[in-house]
């Protein structure tokens, strides 16, 4: 994808997606801020044939760390920072890896 356009339509889609609360300045075609940079972008659209997941649980840091992300915005439920569906049983595995 590389008409201008289309790549602001494309970014703002994405700023959509993943700042849904909004915060960010709506990308348009020569102007400020983002309009000047299109030019240095490139669109890619892919498509997912698989997805190998690797997990990591902090198992080589320090209790004292383990403790702070467990307790941490990523692990406590109903959080404004987030309130993932998988979050409380990976913070289940993370406490169970360790023995806690």
């Amino acid at each position: 994808m590389d008409a201008p356009t289309e790549k602001a339509a494309l970014l703002n889609r994405q700023i959509g997606h993943f700042q849904p609360e909004g915060g960010s300045t709506r990308v348009a075609v020569g102007e400020a801020p983002y309009g000047r940079m299109l030019s240095g972008i490139r669109g890619l659209r892919l498509e997912v044939v698989a997805v190998r997941g690797k997990f990591k649980y902090a198992g080589h840091r320090t209790e004292e760390v383990q403790d702070r992300i467990a307790a941490g915005p990523a692990y406590r439920s109903g959080s404004a920072d987030r309130s993932g569906s998988r979050d409380a049983a990976a913070r289940e595995h993370l406490l169970r890896r360790r023995g806690a």
